[in-house]
């Protein structure tokens, strides 16, 4: 298990992988633009370097800069949190059940009566 002792002094291990995963969308967005951008749109090929850039820019104009440190992810997982603690012991087993099944589980309101 990884603790957070263990992760702080393992910390540069993870920068081979950060680097090879960089490496590895910029070539398959070079590849998918070269394969399919000059056939469809008679657009030029571009170059490795050009793949990252496009990717440096569609994250500054489509998804910002900030992360997701404080949007919407953490309103859905405070949400699900707060739902689950509320939920017994029985309803937490039948909900893993239930997601196993169709991803979803929803608590049933104690004073409803079926029809």
């Amino acid at each position: 298990m990884l603790t957070k002792e263990s992760f702080k002094r393992r910390w540069f291990l993870f920068i081979p992988l950060i680097a090879l995963a960089i490496l590895g969308v910029g070539f398959i967005t070079m590849t998918l633009w070269n394969a399919l951008m000059p056939v469809i749109f008679h657009l030029t090929t571009i170059t490795f370097a050009q793949a990252l850039g496009l990717l440096i820019l569609s994250r500054i104009l489509l998804g910002g800069m900030s992360g997701h440190k404080n949007g919407h992810h953490n309103h859905w997982k405070n949400s699900l949190r707060e739902k689950w603690e509320k939920m017994t012991p029985e309803e937490r087993e039948k909900c893993r059940q239930g997601m196993r099944s169709s991803f979803w589980c929803s608590k049933k309101p104690e004073n409803t009566t079926e029809v």
